[in-house]
């Protein structure tokens, strides 16, 4: 018997369970226009469930990975941003994730040659590498596609799996998730005894971020404020690779010299990427690759942040404008595109060292900061 309205899940609370159906190594399903599908991340997969797909005998078994991934292993993606590859029947779990994982390919060199798909839609493959993407894991995930909807929907019905439209997921990737301000409290700094820690928890269960306002700052001015992705090996550890552990000190020390200001913290590692693909990351770097290309070898962008759960968080706080301490323009547009004013760069050079001299010049060029 279906449960009253009011205790069913919201469209964003489908999308927050599938995204730990995903990290936990469970098949989630996603229906579209174009057919069904049944999806498990290329990180978390295992044999049993690999065996069990061929079992149900989809019409279609893919790897989907991004054009990033497919790039590296001269692999055609006839999809624009993602490619179609089709699972060999002798494939196990570890040939996909040797597949997926750029870090591995030292190790697992002969993979290919690869055959890729570039007949039938795409779209249920593009929402898989996007749910992976949110759950902070490989954009790389095996898709068992079926035509008929409904064998899909009765699979799912029949294992409790999480089923996903493809209107409920895109509407997730494309809109911010609400912010809602949960607790504050008093935190006295070495940076300023007037601090308070305001913690954000966002709709769809993602991570929590935080706000820490100095002073009082004024709601009809312009306030100081920093965004600052989340480093734990800069902040925490005190990382030479990059600067953020000193852009961290420095603007909780100028905010604190103005005398009030906002620093956000966002969790959002390595750019968006989270810490586990962030050390594959450096993996790679030590391999000779820069912060972008190895971003790109793994299958994401240069940068996955969203910023706008920043300008989110600002406006909650009632902060309509900002002096936005930052050396990257894109955390200027996005503020802008989301209805908060900037009206002046407050530039934050400082941490540059020889250890992270390539990384730094790697921003410059490539990611356009002003450094």
């Amino acid at each position: 018997m279906p449960l009253p309205t009011p205790l069913s899940l919201t469209a964003e609370e489908h999308v927050a369970r599938a995204r730990a159906d995903l990290r936990i190594g469970a098949p989630v399903a996603l229906t579209s226009a174009s057919g069904g599908a049944l999806v498990i991340a290329a990180e978390t997969l295992s044999q049993a469930r690999l065996t069990a797909l061929r079992a149900a005998v989809p019409e279609v078994l893919d790897l989907a990975i991004s054009h990033r991934r497919a790039e590296t292993l001269r692999a055609r993606a006839y999809d624009g941003d993602l490619a179609r590859i089709a699972v060999p029947p002798d494939a196990d779990a570890a040939w996909v994730l040797a597949t997926a994982d750029p870090s591995r390919d030292l190790a697992t060199p002969l993979k290919g040659p690869y055959a890729t798909r570039r007949d039938g839609p795409s779209d249920l493959h593009a929402l898989a590498l996007a749910l992976a993407k949110q759950a902070r894991l490989l954009p790389a995930a095996v898709v068992a596609v079926w035509s008929d909807v409904s064998h899909v929907e009765k699979l799912a019905a029949e294992s409790g799996l999480t089923t996903l439209t493809e209107i409920i997921l895109r509407r997730a990737v494309e809109t911010a998730p609400r912010m809602q301000l949960v607790s504050g409290a008093r935190v006295p700094t070495r940076f300023a005894e007037a601090g308070r820690c305001h913690v954000f928890r966002p709709a769809d269960g993602g991570e929590e971020h935080y706000a820490i306002e100095i002073g009082r700052p004024s709601r009809n001015a312009p306030v100081m404020a920093r965004l600052h992705s989340a480093c734990f090996t800069g902040d925490v550890l005190g990382s030479l690779k990059c600067d953020c552990g000193p852009q961290l000190a420095a603007a909780m020390t100028q905010i604190a010299a103005e005398g009030s200001g906002i620093l956000l913290y966002m969790n959002q590692e390595g750019r968006g990427i989270g810490l586990a693909n962030k050390m594959r990351a450096y993996a790679l770097q030590d391999q000779g690759f820069d912060t972008v290309e190895a971003n790109h070898r793994l299958g994401f962008e240069d940068d996955e942040r969203d910023f706008r759960l920043g300008a989110e968080m600002l406006k909650a706080m009632g902060f309509a404008a900002v002096r936005l301490m930052t050396n990257n323009p894109a955390k200027i547009a996005m503020m802008l595109e989301c209805g908060v004013e900037v009206t002046e760069r407050v530039p934050l050079k400082v941490g540059h060292t020889t250890e992270n001299a390539a990384y730094l010049a790697t921003k410059a060029a490539k990611s356009g900061h002003l450094l």
